[in-house]
Parts: structure tokens; C-alpha cells; sequence
């Protein structure tokens, strides 16, 4: 089994900076919440999370494909409840691919093998939250 470790240190009023493998990544929460919104929220990097999990896997699987993918965006909306603890109870993704005579066919494939086979950040998610997508193409 493979351990994964970061290290997340308080910089001041609710300020954390989170070490990732030498990448560093700053956490507060915003004004009105008591921080002074220096960095990204805890809880919208669980969507960044998801999103760059599927959208690598997406993209590696288009590639193998010879997919010519010119642009590829995901959009991650989570609704969180009312009630402490506050976290997400949905999330739908929004894949935008741009580019010419893209196959709709080939991308739902390679979006529904991230969802089903290869993205853990979407798979841990899934055990506790509902997750839908949709897929939008434009053409260049």
C-alpha cells in the first residue's frame, strides 16, 4: 500500500500553507468567515481535486486515441448543505472540449472509464456524495 503525506502549516488568523511534494498551496478561509482570504478554501480544493484527477486521466485516455483535443475545461459545482458540519452533498462536473470534428462517442468512452475505472478522487467521493456530468463540445 502506497502512503501519501503532506504537511500543512498555520501562518497566522486562519492561514494554512500546505507542502505537497515541494508544491506549496495556500489555505483561508475568506473575510467574511474570519480569515483574509490569502489563499484557496479547503473544501473548493476537494473540487479542484476532482477535476484535475478526471481531467488527466480524460485527457491521457483522448490522447491514446488520437483524439485532437485543443482545449479541454472542467467545471465543479458542489452544493453544500445548510447545517454544520457543512460539506458537499452533490457535485456535477462540466467538460468542455474544443476542437475540430471532435467524436462525441470517444469522449463520453474516455470520460466514463475516468468515472468508472481510473480517477480515486472520484471513486472516494462517489461513496458518500452523488456526482453527475455533462459534456459540452465546441468546435474551432
Amino acid at each position: 500500500m502506497t502512503t501519501h503525506k503532506i504537511t500543512a502549516e498555520w501562518k497566522g488568523n486562519m492561514a494554512f500553507e500546505a507542502d505537497i511534494d515541494g508544491h506549496k498551496i495556500m489555505m483561508d478561509a475568506s473575510v467574511e468567515s474570519g480569515g483574509d482570504s490569502t489563499g484557496a478554501s479547503p473544501k473548493k480544493l476537494m473540487l479542484s481535486a476532482l477535476a484535475g484527477c478526471t481531467g488527466m486521466d480524460v485527457v491521457s485516455i483522448l490522447k491514446k486515441m488520437r483524439v485532437p483535443v485543443e482545449k479541454c475545461t472542467i467545471e465543479v459545482q458542489g452544493n453544500v448543505t445548510e447545517e454544520h458540519p457543512k460539506q458537499y452533498e452533490t457535485m456535477h462536473l462540466v467538460f468542455e472540449f474544443t476542437g475540430k470534428n471532435l467524436p462525441l462517442d470517444k469522449i463520453q468512452k474516455a470520460v466514463k472509464m475516468s468515472e468508472e475505472t481510473y480517477c480515486g478522487v472520484g471513486a472516494f467521493y462517489r461513496k458518500v456524495i452523488d456526482i453527475t456530468t455533462e459534456i459540452r463540445i465546441k468546435e474551432s
